[in-house]
């Protein structure tokens, strides 16, 4: 599983004012080690008016400019005291980082020179590209038109409390340290800005993911104009004397760069796409994408069509690109198929299909600058991957355009099974707004809602990912899997549902739950149950699979071992093995591992021995002991535990 880079936790204040001597070598270990978010903490602390594209490049140049030049002692002050576990290597660096950047934001002053960090970046440079971070949703938006309102210490204040979560008596001595001149004012300013500290997570403000557009097009043009020519003179020159009679060029029969072939414009053409008949779903061989009619009030609005259309071909700087994983954002190779087109809250939105993809177009309804352009992966989708495609997000909720084929919609609240479902409105295949799965500052979770859709007889499941299509839950062994539609299958999916969370935004198709075990635990403390949870994408390749366990009255089951791009607990493989170093209610520590039912025999070697026969295995161990476990299935293959 993918992880995020946490920085340190700091330890109490001390009252040296020196600390240890950082070498360079460790400095740079640092640097390297925790970049991705060294470089997050400088570009949100860096001024917006520099402009996203200048703000990337500043940020990195400022991270890659804190690594000292010899060894340095640095500063003992909170966020870098000794006691506990610290790297006084990425204390240094960070402190360099946030200290050249509220340097940057500072007013340049006519007698003195300015400093490095207010100039433009040396390195990197990017010629011919605009790079930027790829755009989040309305929430993340707001957060960044907030901040840039702050002063620099304030953004940094309220930076560091969220993303190195560091207290406020810490952030006021990390300030101190990089020059601010009141950290108090600076705290007191942050408090104005709501705590989301989550959403400074968020690939709106990751300056290491990055989209690429290019820069003004026509003054490039102007600028160069003869320089073209007479380079372009040169090369035919050069060609015509270097080809023989009527051979092929280097690029064959194709045509020239930015051709008008048939084709591309035919793809632009709002008169051609193609409209789905509203019955044709019910007489098809097929039930997936390629039979939904064309619905919403704006099907006809060729104007509109044509915007679409044309923002897909060519995105312009104003436009912000979202896709999932895998997902190719190029123009359509021919007229696609149209899903809808209408108002949806305060947006006109567009939904088109060209067999691999889904493109969501949405522009402001006050016809105010700025559109959005998202894109999922829709290939291989049957009758219950096709169930519902996201039209919109305003405040929390989301909105669903259905399959012509679901008759009915509600939501639910998986962590809660017990609970009713609450019927959604359906109006030409839309739903009701419904509240997103949302998941708490702190990382607690107490709901969890899913969206149900009927089918004829069928009830399936989906949940939102963050992405265009939600991905639909199932529950079962591996190739016998069937949809949550039942109290018992909502039962065994309830203290996993949380989990959903750490595969947000990975293209996911499908989630499965498992239970491939029940373990007797030690000290008469009831019995343990075992879940695998693998997340299938659309592409293929990025499956998650995380194998929980869940003691007697615990809420939610605990991560016990996490795994990317194996074919465990799949239809390939579908067998399972896991450990769990746990504690009885008498103190004494045990290691549990489980497999599934295929498992004649376990072995437990390195910090902890141990063996059984059979698929379960209890050993008793010293806290903080680690183990390797192997087992050995009924046919003689061997396998591992998930790590």
């Amino acid at each position: 599983m993918q992880s995020q880079d946490v920085a340190p936790r700091p330890a109490p204040p001390s009252a040296s004012p020196t600390g240890p001597v950082v070498d360079v070598e460790q400095a740079e270990a640092a640097l390297v080690e925790h970049y991705p978010r060294l470089v997050r903490l400088a570009y949100l602390v860096l001024p917006p008016g520099l402009g996203r594209g200048r703000r990337v490049l500043s940020a990195h140049s400022l991270t890659q400019r804190a690594l000292p030049r010899n060894r340095t002692t640095t500063p003992v002050i909170p966020a870098q005291s000794t006691g506990r576990a610290v790297d006084p290597g990425y204390a240094l660096v960070r402190l360099r980082v946030l200290r050249t950047a509220l340097e940057a934001g500072r007013p340049l002053k006519r007698p003195a020179w300015p400093k490095r960090s207010q100039l433009p970046p040396l390195l990197p440079q990017v010629r011919g590209l605009k790079l930027f971070p790829r755009s989040g949703g309305a929430d993340e938006l707001a957060l960044d038109q907030r901040l840039s309102a702050l002063s620099a210490p304030a953004r940094a204040a309220y930076v560091l409390r969220g993303l190195e979560q560091l207290p406020d008596a810490e952030v006021r001595h990390l300030l101190q340290a990089a020059g601010a001149a009141d950290p108090d004012a600076a705290l007191r300013e942050a408090d104005e800005v709501p705590a989301q500290y989550a959403l400074l997570a968020s690939p709106e403000f990751d300056p290491c993911s990055l989209q690429a557009r290019p820069t003004d097009l026509m003054r490039r043009r102007q600028h160069t104009r003869a320089a073209l020519v007479a380079g372009a003179a040169l090369v035919v020159c050069g060609a015509l004397l270097g080809m023989p009679g009527d051979g092929w060029g280097p690029d064959g029969a194709a045509a020239p760069s930015y051709a008008q072939n048939p084709a591309a414009r035919a793809a632009l053409d709002p008169a051609r796409l193609t409209k789905v008949a509203p019955a044709a779903w019910e007489t098809s061989a097929r039930t997936d994408f390629s039979v939904w009619p064309a619905r919403g009030d704006l099907t006809g609005d060729e104007e509109l069509l044509r915007r679409a259309l044309a923002v897909w071909a060519r995105p312009g700087e104003s436009v912000g690109v979202s896709a999932t994983p895998g997902t190719p954002t190029g123009g359509p190779s021919g007229p696609p198929q149209l899903l809808y087109a209408g108002t949806v809250d305060n947006a006109r939105v567009v939904i088109l299909h060209d067999g691999l993809r889904l493109a969501r177009y949405a522009e402001p309804k006050d016809g105010t600058a700025g559109a959005a352009l998202d894109f999922a992966r829709t290939d291989g989708a049957g009758r219950a991957e096709a169930g519902a495609v996201v039209l919109g997000r305003a405040d929390g909720n989301v909105r669903y355009l259905t399959a012509p084929w679901v008759t009915g919609a509600a939501v639910r609240d998986l962590a809660a099974p017990g609970s009713d479902a609450r019927e959604l409105t359906l109006t030409d295949g839309v739903t009701a707004p419904l509240a997103s799965p949302v998941q708490q500052q702190s990382g607690a979770c107490a709901s969890w809602n899913v969206l149900e859709l009927t089918d004829g007889s069928d009830t399936r499941v989906a949940t939102d990912l963050g992405e265009l299509v939600p991905a639909r839950l199932t529950t079962g062994r591996p190739g016998a899997a069937k949809d949550v539609s039942g109290p018992e299958a909502r039962a065994d999916w309830a203290p996993y549902a949380c989990s959903l969370g750490a595969v947000r935004g990975q293209g996911v198709r499908s989630v499965n739950a498992w239970r491939f075990a029940a373990q007797p635990l030690p000290d008469s403390s009831g019995s343990g149950a075992w879940v695998c949870t693998r997340a299938e994408t659309w592409r293929g390749a990025g499956a998650r699979v995380l194998a929980q366990f869940r003691t007697p009255g615990g809420a939610q089951g605990a991560v016990a071992a996490k795994a990317q791009d194996v074919p465990a607990c799949g239809e390939r493989d579908p067998h399972v093995l896991a450990g769990v170093l746990w504690k009885s209610e008498g103190g004494h520590w045990y290691l549990l591992a489980a497999g599934d039912r295929a498992t004649e025999s376990i072995e437990a070697t390195g910090g902890i021995s141990g063996s059984a026969d059979g698929n379960l295995l209890t050993a008793k161990a010293e806290q903080g002991a680690r183990a390797e476990l192997k087992g050995t299935l009924d046919g003689g293959r061997t396998i591992g535990g998930l790590r």
